[in-house]
């Protein structure tokens, strides 16, 4: 039997439409700075794709910068807020490290904002704490993603965007996970700014973008040419976009078929919540593709690595640290310590089918069972 792939939060599996827009890219050539016929189609292609990104996200095409990913969007949203002056963040616990390590590296002052034990930002918190901001600190900044990478869970970020916009702070949205999956509009959830990727959509990877608001005062992280509107200089990676472009029509015209996956999710949850399986961010509104469950007593790793030799491939937790498993900062924040090393990620995507999800489950259950015959009996009472 074919493998199955329930790793789309990690990377997705590449959408052929996003394949054939590079390949095409890559055979044109061009540079989009040069003048001439070959450099101005390209710089056409590259226009094209940042219409086709904005639509994704609801924003003006004019405000969309091309990146060399989401961890660099993130960045140049982080060091951005800093040069023109905030002195303290504020990113919440559940962040992605690509969010928490370049606050932590901006030389800025940096808290955390709490999470409940669904996993949903504390905006009784965050409301308080802007109410009693000290003006030293300069422009209040927050970080709030969308949607975890690693429970699905969707956030209430319009609300907190009318708690940052009160203290007049600046608001990043990491939707890096939540595009392509759920309906994104940058502007009507508030976001000063919004970071997303090509490869979780089904893009190429090495590719994302930022889009910023009129209350966003964004500097140039990258020196030289004046690409990108002059805030990020060097040659854009004209395939990378193209497919970057193409994954985005597509993911938008999809949304549909990606907001069924909750069902196969959720029989899926429920077949293994039967044998005492927890799972994360349950009483919140998550990802339809998304499913992070917890086994006490046997580690992420060891999950993650049975269920590959039984040709299913899932994750623990983030992909994004050098193939590392590491108890999840994530399950830690939500109060979820006992599980923070004994959780995994089961995610869908575009090319995912209720047969997978099935297939998961029965290798999930034959390992459980393999485990349990393994266990010794308890000893007899008085023995």
């Amino acid at each position: 039997m074919s493998a199955v792939y329930l790793d789309y939060n990690a990377t997705a599996v590449v959408r052929p439409q996003a394949a054939e827009a590079v390949a095409r890219a890559l055979q044109a050539g061009g540079n989009p700075s040069s003048v001439h016929a070959t450099g101005r189609a390209a710089r056409a292609r590259v226009e094209q794709a940042r219409e086709e990104v904005a639509a994704l996200i609801a924003a003006p095409a004019s405000t969309v910068i091309f990146t060399s990913g989401g961890t660099e969007a993130n960045a140049l949203a982080l060091e951005s807020a800093v040069a023109a002056g905030s002195r303290r963040l504020i990113v919440s616990a559940i962040e992605h490290e690509s969010v928490l390590e370049s606050a932590k590296a901006s030389g800025a002052a940096v808290e955390l904002l709490p999470v409940t034990a669904d996993g949903l930002a504390d905006l009784d918190w965050l409301a308080s704490r802007l109410s009693a901001w000290d003006a030293a600190d300069g422009r209040p900044f927050v970080a709030l993603m969308l949607a975890n990478n690693e429970t699905g869970v969707i956030q209430p970020v319009a609300e907190a965007a009318a708690i940052v916009r009160a203290a007049d702070g600046w608001l990043h949205v990491d939707a890096i996970q939540a595009a392509g999956k759920i309906a994104v509009d940058s502007r009507a959830i508030g976001a000063d700014t919004l970071s997303v990727s090509a490869h979780k959509i089904g893009g190429p990877q090495g590719v994302g973008a930022l889009t910023f608001g009129p209350r966003a005062n964004l500097s140039r992280r990258l020196h030289g040419g004046g690409q990108e509107r002059g805030r990020r200089a060097g040659t854009e990676n004209v395939p990378g976009i193209c497919g970057f472009g193409a994954a985005a029509k597509v993911a938008g015209e999809s949304l549909t078929a990606m907001a069924a996956q909750a069902a196969w999710r959720d029989a899926a949850a429920a077949r293994l919540q039967a044998i005492g399986v927890t799972v994360l961010g349950e009483a919140a509104p998550r990802l339809p593709n998304t499913l992070c469950v917890g086994e006490p007593g046997v580690a992420s790793e060891l999950q993650v690595m049975t269920l590959d030799l039984a040709g299913v491939m899932v994750s623990a937790g983030s992909a994004c640290s050098s193939g590392k498993v590491k108890p999840s900062h994530v399950l830690t924040a939500m109060g979820q310590t006992a599980l923070a090393d004994r959780a995994i990620r089961i995610s869908g995507g575009w090319a995912s089918t209720e047969d997978d999800w099935n297939r998961l489950v029965e290798a999930w259950l034959a390992a459980h069972e393999r485990r349990t015959m393994r266990r010794p009996a308890p000893a007899a009472a008085g023995a």
